[in-house]
């Protein structure tokens, strides 16, 4: 059977980032590369030992501002639709993709991706204690005490997710919105019987019935994006082997450069993390930034359907240096290589 990998990119990177937090890893050029060590870590590991037959990176719009040339160099595609979150299009096209014969492992830690899995779509989750766990639906249900893995919408309605910006209902937790899910089944059964609720509770779901709906919404994710399954551009490719090496040049990756590609001859010593704080830049007064050291309101806008294919064919050794070169972001698990 065909074997789509669908990696959400920045879930992983955020994760990659903040796995080596307390003992990021600076390289002789200053250089924070804890969050490309730790996603080229899992890519690795993940090419290593499922053997997909097919792969694709999903970014939010604008695209990729991280190590492109990671991307590049691996000969991964990735994919972009304007206006339209990572999530949604991964959702899409395991759908289709379902329907057109593949097994689709969704590589994230995100919890909202529960929704997606179905007899041959699986949430690929890393653990925090290293490796993944493969979820379908008897795994997501028994994970939450569900009746059913599309109740994962109206359990992060209930609850939040901070790490999805999903608010929820203030003061209803996971065990209190499983709680009432047993009872009442779903957010609507709810909300049409909250005379049946007792003391605090049923003040703090009656006074936040838009914001439990508004959280429902944001939870959803989308299986109708404007994209079409190109099976032959996911197709798994050779790794650029000279790009990589001098990509691995760069960042000082002398360690998994010598498991990749053999013995490597240097005086330098072997990668190792630096054992030191680093504090995150102060905000700066005109907007939010993001973990790319960026104002969050310069990301461009979303009012445009545009898709965005990038395949690596690079064949030269050109590796840009500058802003996408700065951390950012999440892995998949914190094991040293």
């Amino acid at each position: 059977m065909k074997k789509l990998f669908l990696i959400d990119a920045y879930a992983i990177i955020y994760r990659a980032y903040y796995a080596f937090i307390r003992a990021p890893r600076i390289n002789s050029k200053g250089l924070n590369t804890s969050a490309i060590y730790g996603f080229v870590n899992t890519l690795d590991d993940v090419l290593k030992r499922e053997q997909p037959t097919h792969i694709a990176v999903c970014f939010d719009p604008p695209g990729p501002t991280f190590r492109h040339d990671a991307f590049e160099a691996y000969n991964i595609p990735i994919l972009e639709v304007m206006g339209f979150e990572a999530d949604d299009v991964i959702g899409t096209l395991a759908r289709k993709a379902d329907e057109a014969g593949f097994q689709v492992f969704m590589l994230t830690p995100d919890k909202d991706y529960g929704q997606l899995v179905s007899q041959n779509v699986f949430m690929y989750r890393p653990r925090h204690t290293g490796g993944f766990e493969v979820m379908g639906p008897a795994e997501i249900k028994a994970k939450y005490d569900l009746e059913s893995h599309l109740q994962v919408i109206d359990l992060l309605g209930l609850m939040g997710d901070t790490s999805d910006n999903i608010p929820g209902c203030p003061g209803v937790g996971e065990k209190t919105a499983i709680k009432l899910l047993k009872e009442f089944g779903s957010i609507d059964a709810l909300l049409e019987r909250t005379n049946e609720l007792k003391g605090t509770l049923k003040q703090k779901v009656e006074d936040n019935k838009e914001q439990i709906l508004f959280s429902r919404f944001l939870a959803t994710i989308k299986t109708d994006v404007p994209v079409e399954l190109d099976e032959t551009s996911l197709q798994v490719e050779p790794v650029n082997e000279d790009a990589l090496k001098v990509l691995f040049d760069e960042l000082e990756f002398r360690t998994m450069s010598a498991n990749k590609f053999g013995n490597v001859f240097t005086s330098l010593p072997p990668d190792q993390p630096v054992n030191r704080i680093q504090f995150s830049p102060a905000k700066k007064e005109h907007g939010q930034m993001s973990l790319f050291d960026e104002p969050e309101d310069t990301l461009g806008s979303k009012d445009a359907t545009q898709l965005t294919i990038v395949t690596g064919n690079t064949t030269g050794a050109s590796v840009a240096d500058g802003a996408s070169g700065r951390s950012g972001n999440q892995n998949i698990y914190s094991t040293p290589h």
